[in-house]
């Protein structure tokens, strides 16, 4: 299952070796053209969650560096925060994908902002010395309010806000903890009047809105069944949940080198094309490598 509590599960398969892509040859404009090859030589590496979507990302991170010039070492599959954070901040690990709100709460938990533009800005200013972010992508992995294509097209619902035009009683599936978390139903009657009643689906929150048990689901915005299973993502307008976009957290020391390419990454991808690599992984079983480098080619960022 792709539910929340499933976001840690250990990526399956081991992780294949970037194809080698070729180090030379220029292309004016290009942001990954050889201009931005690594003058001081170092290797990055790059380090991945021991999560599939996770290490999808961190491959593109690869090969776009490579394919710029640039010397890659991978070190994929680490775990979680408590096990990678220590080798970022020591140096051992150059480059890895984050989430900023997630990677907020871990260095300031105490946070009040959810808005993407405000997370941001609090984490550039909550990660400690030796420690940045480059530009944040404009895709999410983060907690997020689903319904089926049906219910949507029926009601006319398109954001959080147009539940309140529903015709029947609403009723909001998710993992017994969203009942106590600020973006649960005292969150969603609180910020945008909307009353639900909630049932606790753990593992089967999909299952039991696509048989009508509920008719909102709590899935997380990356989640692949949001594509196989034609589920309409509600649009959070309030800033209800804590905004969590893709980012790359980056050794201070590398980060002007790597910038430009990394930074032509991130304004690439979107949720709706993180969702399509996720599927490629978990429905087509497509090795994290082989993913990596038909989204580079698609937008264009492989020479």
């Amino acid at each position: 299952m792709f539910t929340a509590k499933n976001k840690g599960w250990l990526a399956t398969g081991a992780v294949m070796v970037g194809a080698a892509l070729a180090l030379s040859g220029c292309a004016s404009g290009d942001p990954l053209d050889a201009g931005t090859e690594s003058d001081s030589g170092d290797t990055i590496v790059i380090g991945s969650q021991a999560y599939y979507s996770n290490e999808i990302i961190a491959e593109i991170y690869a090969q776009a560096l490579e394919d710029a010039g640039f010397d890659v070492e991978r070190k994929f599959n680490i775990g979680q925060r408590d096990a990678y954070l220590p080798e970022l901040e020591n140096g051992t690990v150059s480059l890895f994908p984050e989430y900023t709100g997630n990677l907020l709460q871990f260095y300031s938990p105490d946070t009040e902002a959810t808005s993407s533009d405000d997370v941001y800005a609090a984490l550039e200013d909550a990660l400690p010395e030796g420690l940045t972010v480059l530009d944040q992508s404009p895709a999410t992995d983060q907690d997020s309010y689903n319904v089926t294509s049906e219910f949507a097209e029926e009601n006319n619902l398109t954001t959080i806000e147009s539940l309140a035009d529903a015709t029947v009683p609403l009723k909001l599936g998710g993992n017994s903890e969203l009942a106590e978390r600020p973006y649960g139903p005292n969150g969603l009657k609180d910020e945008y009047g909307i009353d639900v009643e909630f049932t606790a689906t753990g593992d089967t929150t999909v299952e039991d809105l696509l048989a009508g048990t509920v008719n909102i689901a709590n899935v997380y915005s990356a989640d692949p069944r949001i594509q196989t299973e034609n589920l309409v993502t509600l649009e959070d307008p309030d800033s209800l949940f804590l905004a969590s976009n893709v980012v790359p957290l980056v050794s201070a020391d590398v980060a002007d080198e790597i910038a430009e390419v990394i930074n032509a990454v991130s304004a690439k991808l979107s949720t709706e094309g993180l969702v399509q690599l996720n599927v490629e992984s978990t429905v087509d079983e497509e090795s994290s490598d082989a993913i990596a480098t038909k989204w580079l080619t698609d937008n264009d960022l492989l020479k």
